[in-house]
Order: C-alpha cells, then sequence, then structure tokens
C-alpha cells in the first residue's frame, strides 16, 4: 500500500486511517489473485468518499466503505469472468435504496439462501433505511438492520443479470445482455407500519413471481 491510499488523507481522523488500513489489508487477502491492489485502493478509496457525504456516523465510515468496495470488487470479478459460480444475480434499485429495495432485497435473499445473489442500490441514497419497513419486515421474520442504503456503480449494475427498478426512471444506466424490469410502486417515504405493510406484501408477491421466472428454487 502507497502513502497515496485513502487512509493517509490529513482530513481522516487516526482511528479513520487506522480501520481503512486494516480494511485494505482483508481485502487484498480476500481478492488475492482476483483483483490487484490498485484497483482494492481505488473501489476501497471511492466507496469511502461516497459515504462520506451521507452518512451521520463517521465511525461507521470505513465499515460502511469496505462493505461496499467487497461489492464492487465481486461484481468486479464477474464482469471480468473472473468468478463464476452459475448463481444469478439480481439487483433492486430505487430512489432512496431505503425502502421498497431494501423490503424487496430482504424477500429475495430470505427465499432464495444462498442460491442467487441480490443487491441493491439507489439513485439518491437516504441516509438510513426507512425503520418502518425494517419493522415491517421483521414482523415476517426477516432482518433487514444491517441492511443500508447505498448508490449503486457501474460494475454491480453490468454483473447483474436482472435489474429491478422502482421509481429510479432514467438515472440507471443500461448495458446490453441485461434483463431490465420496471415495478410501479409508491415511494414509502414517512409512511408508519401500518402504511407500509400492504407494499411489503405486495413485493413479496413480485419477488416470488421473479423467482419463479428464474427458476431459483425457493425456500
Amino acid at each position: 500500500m502507497t502513502d497515496a491510499t485513502v487512509y493517509y488523507h490529513q482530513d481522516l481522523s487516526v482511528d479513520q486511517q487506522l480501520a481503512l488500513r486494516t480494511a485494505a489489508v482483508r481485502l487484498a487477502r480476500e481478492f488475492d489473485g482476483t483483483c490487484g491492489t490498485e484497483t482494492i485502493e481505488r473501489f476501497l478509496h471511492t466507496s469511502f468518499d461516497q459515504f462520506a457525504s451521507l452518512s451521520s456516523v463517521p465511525n461507521f465510515l470505513p465499515l460502511l466503505a469496505e462493505r461496499f468496495a467487497r461489492q464492487r470488487l465481486h461484481a468486479l470479478a464477474r464482469v471480468e469472468g473472473k468468478h463464476r459460480d452459475g448463481k444469478p444475480v439480481v439487483l433492486f434499485l430505487c430512489t432512496h435504496n431505503a425502502g421498497r429495495s431494501q423490503i424487496a432485497l430482504g424477500w429475495f435473499t430470505h427465499l432464495t439462501g444462498n442460491r442467487a445473489v441480490a443487491w441493491s442500490g439507489g439513485s439518491e441514497p437516504g441516509t438510513e433505511v426507512n425503520p418502518a419497513a425494517v419493522a415491517a419486515m421483521a414482523e415476517r421474520g426477516i432482518d433487514i438492520t444491517d441492511e443500508y442504503p447505498k448508490p449503486w456503480t457501474d460494475e454491480v449494475v453490468r454483473a447483474a443479470d436482472v435489474v429491478i427498478t422502482m421509481g429510479c426512471g432514467d438515472a440507471c444506466p443500461v448495458f446490453p445482455g441485461t434483463r431490465y424490469e420496471n415495478w410501479v410502486l409508491d415511494d414509502p417515504a414517512g409512511w408508519d407500519l401500518d402504511g407500509i405493510r400492504p407494499l411489503r406484501d405486495e413485493i413479496e408477491r413480485r419477488v416470488r413471481g421473479l423467482i419463479d421466472q428464474l427458476a431459483i428454487p425457493a425456500n
């Protein structure tokens, strides 16, 4: 690692520098032979920058940056043909990545387990997942408390076999060979638990239909 990497920037705290240095080492070990050091550093750097303008909890920034960089590196490996596990990849996109797409991600992951890969993102990511969405999913035994709003990047979109959009319109890049489907669903921002339950159930119905179309065995 060189002194040009993100964790040596003077505007970062000592704790942030240490956390990012440790994250870079972990990612380098995890993607050894798949992604080069320069790519890993760049993805960690840009992921940190993307969350720095969104997060209100600076201590969590290195963790979020590492998690998002890891997802992006996995996506890049798929795009470049360096990771072939045969699992279909579905990407759920909405505006804030705080309600609809997080509910869809929760259902898809719950129903498919490790038989498929699911990611989510937003065109204008919020600062937290809608608490009512978290509570609504918890009622059905699905925990999405570890999820967080995030943007999407080109490599994540390119790695997906199916991209489901929900209100992000023309903001989503279109790549040849990728299947796109738009779900017309209201944005639940500001809704309470009673209001969000019907949306949760409608998204469940659509996710189950998508799983059937992809011929993925559901739990």
